[in-house]
């Protein structure tokens, strides 16, 4: 078993135009609406590859609702918390050429109590899962350690995690020793202060990063790759060249498929190899879509997998 976290949830809603441009129109091709989350989309994944997953999230208001209706269609079990606050709303807006604008919502703080039952759920499922990821941003007023007691409750229960957010809630996080932390280039920047543009500066980000406290780093660089380091060295992984239609949710799809080929008992490498293969195939498709695990493995005979040290 797989669980999945994502504590602030949001109805996705997705526009696809032929062109984004400034100072001129472009025009709405299709528009979508979908159940969001680094987690759901995880779960999504995970439970199309043939995996066992929970997503255990949060709902509230209207928009809450609507989640929980859209959840209803992806095949999945799932356990959720209602909250008081309304769960967010996010827009993507992306064209033809693969340009992507996305304006999220923070999301309402969540109360004391509420909180308390997050981590109620998640420890009632620990005892079955063997890995938990944990997604996406906290909402204001959340304490940015709340990720730390749940890395730590699930050591408690020889759990692993791998560990998929941003800002302070990453920074406090690192604390708890994570099994895996993925920054993407803009989250690994953010981390560090500091720009990553070479090839070398990447790879000494992920010798910066793994010594913040975490087994393993995987740092996605979205059309190069990933690096990945863990006891087993550290890897390159390179995706074929491909005409990428949309990247919304192609790092939740690299995070999902390498826990399911962990949780599998393949090797690190190999791991990484499949969730680049999985993440490229997603970025292959229109608007929030994920390859199934036929096309992604189409995908992963064609991934480049190089040992750096």
């Amino acid at each position: 078993m797989i669980l999945t976290l994502t504590i602030n949830p949001a109805i996705d809603r997705i526009i696809t135009a032929d062109r984004l441009v400034f100072e001129d129109r472009g025009y709405i091709l299709d528009r979508a609406e979908a159940a969001g989350g680094r987690g759901i989309n995880a779960s999504q994944v995970i439970h199309s590859f043939g995996g066992k997953t929970t997503a255990i999230l949060t709902a509230g208001g209207a928009a809450g609702e609507r989640i929980e209706k859209l959840l209803g269609g992806l095949g999945f079990p799932y356990d959720l918390i209602h909250v008081r606050a309304d769960s967010r709303t996010n827009l993507t807006i992306s064209d033809k050429q693969g340009l992507t604008v996305k304006l999220n919502e923070r999301g309402a703080p969540l109360e004391a109590g509420e909180l308390k039952e997050i981590k109620k759920k998640v420890e009632a499922r620990l005892p079955k899962a063997q890995w938990l990821m944990i997604c996406g941003s906290i909402q204001p007023g959340v304490p940015p350690h709340f990720y730390c007691e749940i890395i730590e409750m699930a050591k408690s229960h020889s759990v692993k995690t791998l560990l998929d957010t941003d800002g302070e809630a990453l920074q406090h996080a690192l604390e708890a020793k994570p099994t895996v932390i993925m920054p993407n280039q803009h989250e690994a920047e953010r981390l560090l202060s500091r720009a990553l543009i070479t090839r070398g500066q990447c790879l000494e980000a992920v010798d910066v990063m793994q010594a913040m406290g975490p087994e393993c780093v995987i740092l996605s660089l979205g059309a190069r790759g990933a690096i990945g380091s863990s006891s087993e060295g550290v890897f390159e992984a390179l995706p074929p060249r491909i005409e990428a239609l949309s990247p919304i949710g192609a790092g939740d799809a690299l995070g999902a498929a390498f826990a399911w080929s962990m949780e599998k008992k393949k090797s690190f490498s190999e791991s990484l190899r499949w969730g680049v293969a999985t993440g490229t195939g997603a970025a292959k498709l229109p608007g929030l879509a994920f390859p199934t695990f036929n096309d992604a493995r189409a995908v992963y005979k064609q991934v480049e997998v190089r040992q750096v040290k």
